[in-house]
C-alpha cells in the first residue's frame, strides 16, 4: 500500500522479440524433414522434366517423318540454321583441336620413348583423337555455342509472346521451329567432326615429327594400322547421338523460358549444363559399347 492505494505487482512482460522464434532444437528437428522435402520436389521436377522431353521427342520425331513423307520440310529454315550453328561453332572447333592434338602427341609421345615404341606414335594419336578425343570434342561445342544459341533464340520468342502467337496461327513451334534445328545440327555435326580429326591429326603429326623425332613414315603407317573405319563411323554415331541430345535439351529449355530477359539467361545457362554433362555420360556409354562389341583391331 503506498499512500492509500494498493499496489499491484506487475507481470514480467515477455520478450515479444522471441515470440514465435524457432529454438534451436525446434531448427535441428526440422532440418532433417526440409532436407527430405527439398530431394522428393526435386526428383518429381527432375522426373517431370524427362517426361516432358521424351514428349518433345516423340513429337520431333513425328513431324519429322511426316514432314518428310509429304515433303514439307522447311528447306530455308533448315539452311539458315545450319549455316548460323556453323559460323558458331567452326572457328571454335579449329582452335580446341589444335592444342588438343598438341597434348595427345606429347604426351603418347613421351610414354612410348621411355618404352622404345616410338613407331606408335600415330597409332596412339589416332585412337585417341578419332574415338575419343574429336567426338566429345564436337559434343562440347555443340552442347555450349549450338545449344546456347538455340535456347537463346527459341527464349527471346517466347518472351515476346511469338510463340503463343503462332500456336493461335495454328502453327506448332515444335514443327516449325525445333525440327529445322534438328537437321541442321545433324547436318553439321558430321563437319565438325571430320574438322577435329583432319585438324587434331595434323597437329599431333607436326608435334611428333617436329619435336618428338618420329618418322613421318611410321607415324602414317601405325596411324593407318590401328585407326580404322569402325572407329571413325562410330565418331560420327556419339556425334550424332550429341546433337540430338542438344536440339531436346536447348530446344525444351527455351520453349519453357518464362519471366523477361532473366528467364532466357536461365534458360541457355540450363540448356548449355544439362547438354554438356548428358553427352558425356552418352559418350561413357557408347565407348564402353564399343569396347564391349567393337574391340580394337590392327586393320
Amino acid at each position: 500500500m503506498l499512500n492509500g492505494h494498493n499496489v499491484v505487482a506487475a507481470e514480467p512482460i515477455a520478450d515479444i522479440s522471441r515470440v514465435g522464434a524457432p529454438t534451436r532444437r525446434n531448427r535441428l528437428v526440422d532440418a532433417p524433414n526440409a532436407l527430405v522435402d527439398h530431394l522428393v520436389g526435386t526428383a518429381r521436377t527432375s522426373t517431370a522434366t524427362i517426361g516432358r522431353s521424351v514428349v518433345l521427342s516423340v513429337a520431333m520425331l513425328r513431324y519429322l517423318v511426316n514432314d518428310i513423307a509429304r515433303g514439307r520440310l522447311p528447306f530455308g529454315e533448315f539452311v539458315q540454321q545450319a549455316w548460323h550453328l556453323l559460323k558458331v561453332t567452326a572457328v571454335p572447333a579449329i582452335l580446341m583441336a589444335i592444342p588438343f592434338g598438341a597434348v595427345v602427341s606429347v604426351q603418347v609421345g613421351g610414354l612410348v620413348q621411355q618404352v622404345g615404341a616410338t613407331s606408335l606414335t600415330g597409332a596412339a594419336s589416332g585412337l585417341g583423337i578419332i574415338r575419343e578425343g574429336a567426338p566429345l570434342a564436337a559434343g562440347l561445342l555443340l552442347g555450349g555455342a549450338a545449344a546456347s544459341a538455340i535456347a537463346a533464340d527459341l527464349g527471346a520468342r517466347a518472351i515476346r509472346e511469338e510463340l503463343d502467337a503462332m500456336r493461335v496461327m495454328g502453327v506448332d513451334p515444335v514443327q516449325r521451329l525445333l525440327v529445322p534445328r534438328l537437321l541442321a545440327l545433324l547436318a553439321i555435326a558430321p563437319v565438325l567432326l571430320i574438322v577435329i580429326v583432319t585438324v587434331g591429326v595434323g597437329s599431333a603429326y607436326a608435334v611428333a615429327t617436329g619435336v618428338s623425332d618420329v618418322s613421318r613414315g611410321s607415324f602414317w603407317a601405325s596411324f593407318g594400322a590401328f585407326a580404322t573405319t569402325t572407329d571413325l563411323a562410330m565418331a560420327v554415331v556419339k556425334t550424332a547421338v550429341a546433337a540430338v541430345l542438344v536440339a531436346i535439351i536447348a530446344g525444351l529449355r527455351g520453349l519453357e523460358a518464362r519471366g523477361g530477359p532473366r528467364g532466357v539467361a536461365d534458360a541457355v545457362n540450363s540448356a548449355v549444363v544439362l547438354s554438356v554433362t548428358m553427352i558425356i555420360f552418352s559418350a561413357l556409354l557408347l565407348t564402353q559399347l564399343q569396347t564391349m562389341f567393337l574391340p580394337s583391331r590392327i586393320a
